[in-house]
């Protein structure tokens, strides 16, 4: 447990490293922090501090670094933020969801500097309405509209030739029994009833649950990236081109970046993930700061911006609190 003295000297030693991004000495400890103690007692802390995991020397220099459990304890204890920060409040006009969420992640890059990243709403896989229309010998369109008018679809080749008054009638009973229900569900009911179906419903109806998968699982988790660019003026990247390319790398592997936001979807608020502390951020080198994002009161997605472990938290966690309310408000009131 640090007392008093200690943690004031590591909230002094990571905002300044944070700010001017070079290790930190007694000297300027002595002088930041305001208190009135020698260059051997300020070594004396410092020396317990890197004990405890929380500061490291670097090899070509005397001053100290914060560690990832460093960073942790100042962000999960030191932290404070002023009621506003000193930017004006941008907004985000209701338009088409998908500008509307493109705007978002330029928002976070813009004001942070750094990258921002918004992931798309999560459909949901529910249907309204199918239809089949049969193109040729087994080959047949399946056409899926969502509740909110949204059409996809999607080319089946069935083992059976259907006649176009079979598909009708298939359709028919499909969107009179199942409409409403998520694929889920009608896949768990399909289950149970397909002895009781006719054969040509429930071929039908299994091709159909297919097809609403395959185009669920194509247009769903979209990733949208802003300010990739902004990384290269900042020095801890642009001094190591290795570090700056596996950064890059984690922006064209989208699976990966939005398993990482993923994790930050299942909480409240916004949430600070350190590179270092643990395998959700691949990279020493990278920090994310994520918060959720609402539609309809229900958590559709996330957004959040992606920069160096030495980012200043406090306007991170800000620019991150009030693009997310943007986004809720903007995606609520769209006409």
């Amino acid at each position: 447990m640090l007392d008093d003295r200690a943690k004031l000297l590591l909230k002094t030693l990571v905002e300044r490293y944070i700010a001017e991004g070079q290790p930190v000495g007694s000297r300027t400890l002595s002088q930041a922090s305001g208190l009135e103690l020698s260059p051997a007692t300020i070594r004396n802390v410092m020396s317990d501090l890197e004990s405890l995991g929380l500061i490291t020397s670097p090899h070509t220099s005397a001053g100290r670094i914060p560690t990832a459990r460093g960073y942790r304890l100042f962000v999960d204890t030191m932290l404070t933020t002023n009621e506003r920060e000193q930017f004006a409040t941008p907004s985000l006009a209701p338009d088409q969801p998908q500008k509307v969420i493109a705007n978002a992640a330029h928002l976070l890059s813009s004001l942070s500097q750094f990258v921002g990243v918004v992931m798309a709403p999560r459909r949901a896989s529910v249907f309204r309405q199918i239809e089949f229309l049969r193109l040729s010998d087994r080959r047949l369109l399946v056409i899926i509209v969502s509740p909110d008018g949204d059409v996809q679809n999607r080319v089946i080749f069935p083992d059976t030739d259907y006649s176009q008054s079979q598909l009708v009638e298939a359709a028919n009973y499909i969107n009179a029994h199942y409409a409403g229900l998520s694929i889920e569900q009608v896949r768990d009911r399909l289950q149970s009833e397909v002895e009781k179906l006719r054969g040509e419903i429930a071929s039908l109806m299994q091709a159909a649950v297919q097809a609403s998968t395959e185009v669920m699982s194509e247009t769903q988790d979209e990733v949208v990236i802003s300010g990739e660019r902004n990384l290269l003026a900042v020095s801890d990247f642009s001094s190591d081109m290795g570090q700056l390319r596996r950064a890059f790398d984690l922006f064209e592997q989208k699976a990966q970046l939005m398993r990482l936001l993923d994790v930050s979807s299942k909480a409240e608020g916004v949430r600070i993930f350190i590179g270092g502390e643990s395998k959700v951020v691949p990279f020493e080198e990278l920090s994310i700061v994520s918060a959720n994002y609402e539609v309809n009161g229900q958590v559709v997605g996330t957004l959040g911006v992606i920069g160096p472990t030495r980012m200043p938290y406090d306007r991170m966690i800000q620019i991150v609190d009030i693009t997310s309310r943007l986004l809720t408000n903007a995606l609520n009131h769209r006409k």
